[in-house]
């Protein structure tokens, strides 16, 4: 699909649960005379998940906590190709709704009458797919932000190295991204590196950093295996997660949260999404459901760069 002309457009199917099972938010558009899901315009400049969730806090008056992606959509508008990313979405926050031109009522229905009531039928198969999907919670592998060249820093311990002044600026950049997706538990290498690129988010939400020893590069190259069964031991952990660590230990890190979650070796499904070659301030999310056991399994793997494309 050529991209110099191309439109991109973030939604979401919302969620809560209503007097009878699960309800929907559809929105009226009063301009097109149409029912959709909450959708709008990436901005330039701005990161997919950031304009999944401003458009629906804009047109529903909800501030959405993003779970799993849903399939994508492409079509033509006036002859422009258009995409539009959708996430299956919980309530996190109601900020009341102003009717205006762009969406003037907002109804909240469930699975069949949503069906019914849509206008589009793209839009009617989501809604269904969203339905069949259970609620997530998100395991993230981050590689951290740029950070200064090893020539040009003259400490003696490595660890100590820095982020980059744009390093520094990425880290910023991640703080509402990360935010996306609700985590309450943040955990990097102790690395000066790692520490400083998820140090900005931990403070956004008054939390720390948990500092995890095994996920350095000095301790990888050590004994990887000892970060195998540390991350293999967190992807089963059901908090909504963050883990930062360094690009030569990407490898290990996913390919052990890959296995402890049930995805097959070498999985055609998810082949792209589990690529650890991650630039800086990328990175990966596993969407894990948890049996009433306490068992995590994926359900849906993304990644993401800092740069929406």
């Amino acid at each position: 699909m050529a991209t110099n002309n191309l439109i991109r457009a973030a939604g979401v199917v919302l969620l809560r649960e209503g007097p009878s099972g699960e309800e929907f938010a559809l929105v009226h558009r009063p301009g097109r005379r149409d029912w959709s899901l909450p959708k709008g315009k990436v901005e330039d400049g701005e990161h997919v998940l950031y304009a999944a969730m401003r458009e629906c806090d804009e047109e529903t008056g909800f501030w959405p906590l993003l779970q799993s992606p849903l399939p994508l959509q492409s079509y033509s508008v006036g002859g422009r190709p258009k995409i539009v990313h959708y996430w299956r979405a919980r309530v996190r926050e109601e900020n009341g709704f102003a009717p205006d031109d762009e969406v003037d009522e907002v109804l909240w229905l469930p699975v069949t009458e949503a069906a019914d009531r849509l206008t589009y039928p793209s839009e009617v198969d989501l809604v269904a797919h969203a339905a069949q999907l259970p609620d997530t919670t998100p395991f993230i592998l981050l590689r951290h932000t740029q950070a200064l060249k090893r020539a040009q820093f003259d400490g003696k311990d490595d660890a100590e190295r820095p982020l980059s002044g744009k390093g520094r600026s990425q880290a910023k950049d991640l703080v509402p991204i990360l935010d996306a997706y609700g985590i309450d538990d943040i955990r990097s290498s102790p690395s000066r590196r790692c520490h400083q690129t998820v140090n900005k988010f931990a403070k956004s939400l008054g939390m720390g950093v948990v500092h995890e020893d095994s996920i350095t590069e000095e301790a990888h190259r050590e004994d990887p295996e000892v970060a195998d069964r540390r991350v293999a031991f967190l992807a089963q952990d059901p908090r909504p997660m963050v883990l930062c660590s360094h690009r030569p230990v990407l490898a290990t890190i996913v390919n052990a949260a890959a296995q402890a979650l049930g995805v097959e070796p070498g999985s055609e499904r998810w082949e792209s999404e589990l690529d650890p070659r991650l630039a800086p301030g990328a990175f990966i999310v596993f969407h894990r459901a948890i049996d009433p056991e306490g068992e995590a399994r994926v359900v849906e793997i993304e990644r993401h760069e800092l740069r929406s494309h």
